[in-house]
């Protein structure tokens, strides 16, 4: 398969896919969600830079959220293992609720 030419951000992406944008800052926060390659960091001028993924990175995150959503507790379970905040959790499960499959 042919190397990806675009890199696109995290939150171009979830605008892309309909996903929130905290969700998917979470699963890419383990670069070992995405194959490798796929997940990349950009120097931006900032201290940290910022994430981006690939045209097949997109493709994998979404195969990824897909199949959580059908592990028992969902979402919800995969944050709360993460140990993610509770406000932050609730975002998200507001954004599942009205999300559209």
């Amino acid at each position: 398969m042919a190397r990806s030419r675009f890199i696109y951000s995290l939150k171009e992406v979830a605008s892309m896919i309909g996903e929130n944008l905290e969700l998917i800052e979470e699963v890419t926060a383990n670069s070992d969600n995405i194959a490798e390659g796929e997940l990349v960091y950009v120097r931006d001028g900032t201290e940290d830079g910022t994430k981006g993924l690939t045209e097949n990175g997109i493709d994998d995150l979404q195969s990824l959220l897909a199949d959580i959503r059908t592990w028992d507790g969902g979402i919800r379970q995969l944050l709360v293992d993460e140990q993610c905040d509770p406000e932050m959790i609730d975002r998200v499960m507001v954004d599942e609720v009205t999300r559209v499959p």
